[in-house]
């Protein structure tokens, strides 16, 4: 079974594990198809995130494919360029905002260890759907349509994804002559091709012309890092995140916190039910940006956290008949455009896979006639050097990517995840609890009206939650940060498959707030 954001691939990598490929080859074919369909969200321009279970050896191991700040770029460039005083963040979009690519390091070393098929064949539907187009998807154009004013700022984004200095509309057939050439290099050339190759060689020389950082050396550095995912035992259910630089501690430290409740009983008081999940969210969101950091550049106390003493404080604080303000030290942006899928082959292996360019269509650069949109993951260091996440050559920046895998009795449970920046934690606690706590099936679990907490007091609440309800919470202190309706992809898009712990069968789930599919055979 497959579950992606887009049909088309959802109905690639479906071929890919009927041809005898295993649950990473169908990941890796998935991955490349996305990078073509939501060029927005995905692509080898980005980092990536993997959970990776291995049926045989009942092995479990998280693969860390997110890039480094490039080694020209440091707090004192900005200091030095400011003639008044330093700027407080980072620049949002623009050459400032890149950092090197991560994610096709990740794709290579994931299939390195585990695939079955050649990297030309897995890319070539990809490279099919690049030059002969397909058709743009309702939900897709109108991501796509948002950015028009972004992409024209840069020539070679306009050039790549424009028509006629115009988003494609829905059902309009879309081509990516240059994107469909740098796969038809990556294929055979592979990671060498990427990082010190011509596509690194096409990457570095755009940069170094147009203002930029990322140079050949930058590109030669990039490596993937195997990492020991990180856990928590939520009502007997084992819920594994990536480990920093990742904020997946944000939803094991969320689900710590709630676990004091009882949640299904407060589901009698709808308001008091989402007060309570808002509250711990808001605590976890505290505790997530004062200590989530690159640990290779400073410490991260992940199992201090995660200690249920350490829940049981936080939980004290929370007041049932009034909304917190959030201690949190500062904000730090968190983008929303990201690509979650999720696969699980024939012998029970699974891959829970998430690559983001972070805002949509990353920095708002291609990097000329490669067809590659640059991330804009710098964005999220801090410029504060007494924070844990300020810039350094060579950091991994803060990262709001994650892919979680649940288990149950040693058993693989749940291949999940829930795309979209900040809403990402908070997706993965809504839909466990409501799985957990509440007994709903898995579609109902992800279809389910959610929050959003954003900073202070606010909060995003989808128009699915009751009037009536909306109105008790906001007499308890909350604020509706949008009051006239909430877009569809700020309140993220999951998928998921669950797995029978009786037969064995798969149950596949996929988010209507995107276009995706779930399939299987």
């Amino acid at each position: 079974m497959v579950a992606t954001s887009q049909p088309l691939a959802s109905q690639v990598g479906l071929e890919v594990l009927k041809r005898g490929g295993n649950a990473v080859d169908a990941a890796i074919a998935m991955a490349a198809m996305l990078n073509v369909t939501e060029p927005m969200m995905t692509g080898v321009g980005g980092d990536a995130f993997m959970l990776v279970y291995w049926a045989k050896t009942k092995e479990l191991k998280g693969l860390n494919a997110s890039g480094r700040a490039p080694s020209a770029l440091s707090l004192d460039y900005f200091a030095k360029r400011q003639t008044k005083q330093m700027p407080t963040q980072m620049p949002e979009f623009g050459m400032e905002s890149i950092t090197v690519p991560g994610a096709f390091d990740g794709w290579v070393t994931l299939l390195e260890k585990y695939g079955t098929m050649k990297l030309s064949d897995l890319l070539s539907p990809a490279i099919d759907c690049a030059e002969n187009g397909f058709p743009v998807m309702e939900k897709t154009a109108e991501d796509w349509d948002a950015e028009v004013t972004q992409l024209k700022k840069n020539p070679a984004a306009a050039t790549n994804y424009l028509i006629e200095g115009r988003a494609p509309r829905p059902g309009e057939i879309f081509r990516q002559p240059n994107l469909a050439r740098t796969f038809r290099t990556l294929g055979p050339g592979g990671r060498d091709a990427f990082y010190k190759g011509e596509i690194a060689r096409g990457i570095a020389d755009y940069c170094e012309k147009n203002g930029g950082f990322i140079s050949l050396a930058d590109l030669a550095a990039q490596k993937s890092d195997w990492v020991e995912p990180i856990s928590t035992n939520y009502r007997g259910y084992t819920v594994y995140e990536i480990p920093p630089n990742g904020q997946g501690l944000t939803a094991l430290l969320t689900l710590n916190i709630l676990e004091g409740f009882d949640l299904a009983a407060l589901s009698a008081q709808p308001d008091r039910y989402y007060h309570t999940l808002i509250e711990a969210t808001k605590l976890a969101f505290a505790d997530r940006n004062r200590y989530i950091a690159d640990p290779a550049f400073s410490k991260v106390p992940v199992v201090e956290l995660l200690s249920k003493d350490y829940a049981a404080k936080r939980r004290a604080l929370i007041n049932p008949n009034k909304a917190l303000d959030s201690p949190s030290p500062g904000e730090i942006n968190v983008g929303s455009d990201t690509t979650y899928f999720t696969v699980v082959d024939k012998d029970g292996n699974a891959v829970s896979f998430i690559n983001s360019l972070f805002d949509s269509f990353g920095s708002g650069i291609v990097a000329g006639d490669t067809g590659i949109v640059l991330q804009n993951r710098g964005s999220s260091f801090s410029l504060d050097r007494a924070h844990p996440n300020h810039l350094e050559p060579g950091k991994r920046p803060f990262h709001t990517i994650i892919p979680a895998m649940v288990f149950r009795n040693n058993k693989l449970f749940m291949s999940f995840g829930v795309m979209g920046g900040g809403i990402q934690p908070q997706g993965h606690v809504q839909v466990l609890v409501n799985i957990i706590d509440l007994g709903m099936g898995l579609q109902q679990a992800i279809d389910a009206p959610r929050y959003r907490y954003m900073s202070g007091r606010a909060v995003l609440l989808e128009d699915e939650i009751p009037a009536t309800v909306i109105d008790r919470l906001i007499a308890l202190g909350h604020v509706r940060a949008s009051p006239r309706g909430v877009l569809r992809s700020s309140m993220g898009g999951g998928q998921a498959i669950m797995i029978d712990p009786v037969n064995g069968t798969l149950m596949g789930a996929s988010d209507p707030r995107k276009d995706g599919l779930a399939i299987g055979y």
